[in-house]
């Protein structure tokens, strides 16, 4: 047992090779997902640099990555060897099953089990814990405004210029809230296009169907990264929103939250997260771009906070 897990066990944590059913009666998501022998991860196809898809089409990112953290974590406290989504399917153990999932389509199907986990983009914010049930925060954005250059720089600087233009945002996402709330606060008001996904999202943009695609600032850096016609936009205009991200599990489920809470501590005092922060923020992309946003002080305290060693 690594240092910090041997001090913060949760209470559902078994005795070293004891079956998981022989040992305690499991509840909530574990029975789940030990009587299914799978463990469901909903993820976003296009959330660079947190969950999307690589060449291959096989989903990557940082938030995925930390999902398989806690896989592990879920698979050690079951007595189970982890097994790979494309492992042979005659390997037996837990299997991880990766799901893709609209943003919003992401918190019913985790209330209603289709997944277990999600892991993408999500805001943890009061009204979403109404439903759902939050990780610690991995991360600090807010929202801003992609637009195009002009003469190398943003040609709107503010969201009040965007009067009786289109803004264009994903369905089902906080920065979609946002826009809502600012839109009639500027004459003519703001015409809101919300669409499925954030790939049709700047694909609008990109086609001139749009004047701006608002969402999480360093989500939009990665479109501007990971696009061919990336660098035709750039990020314009204060933050219209703070959005603390976390990964998403179901409510009223204490023995998984504790496994969930003490995984990250795990993480953190091994000090993986924060080399996933730089492997995914500031190390290169698969597609060979950097994003090469440091760790804000503010987070750097959270992480210290969950155990991340000076």
């Amino acid at each position: 047992m690594r240092r910090l897990w041997a001090l913060a066990v949760p209470a559902v944590l078994l005795c070293a090779g004891a079956r998981a059913e022989d040992s305690v009666v499991l509840s909530g998501t574990l029975k789940t997902v030990n009587d299914r022998g799978t463990i469901l991860i909903g993820y976003r196809v296009s959330a660079p640099p947190f969950s999307f898809l690589n060449p291959g089409g096989q989903p990557i990112g940082f938030s995925l990555d930390l999902c398989h953290g806690i896989a592990e974590d879920v698979a050690r406290t079951l007595s189970r060897e982890l097994v790979e989504a494309d492992a042979p399917a005659w390997q037996t153990g837990l299997r991880i099953v990766y799901l893709p999932v609209a943003a919003e389509e992401r918190l019913p199907k985790l209330v209603a089990g289709a997944i277990d986990l999600e892991c993408g983009s999500t805001t943890a914010n009061a009204e979403r814990a109404k439903s759902i049930a939050f990780s610690p925060v991995f991360f600090l954005a807010g929202t801003k405004l992609l637009v195009p250059l002009a003469d190398g720089r943003p040609a709107v600087s503010s969201y009040r210029e965007l009067a009786g233009r289109t803004v264009v945002v994903g369905s089902g996402t906080t920065n979609e809230a946002a826009m809502r709330r600012l839109a009639a606060t500027v004459s003519p008001p703001i015409a809101v296009a919300a669409v499925p996904g954030l790939d049709e999202a700047y694909d609008r943009l990109a086609a001139g169907k749009a004047a701006a695609f608002a969402s999480d600032d360093i989500l939009l850096s990665g479109f501007i990264a990971t696009r061919p016609d990336g660098k035709r936009f750039g990020i314009a205009g204060d933050y219209l929103s703070f959005e603390p991200y976390a990964i998403g599990l179901r409510r009223d489920d204490p023995a998984f939250a504790a496994l969930v809470r003490d995984s990250f501590a795990r993480m953190a005092a091994d000090g993986v997260l924060s080399r996933l922060y730089v492997k995914w923020l500031v190390d290169r992309l698969p597609n060979g771009e950097t994003l090469n946003v440091p760790m804000s002080p503010a987070l750097a305290e959270m992480y210290r906070a969950l155990g991340q060693p000076d």
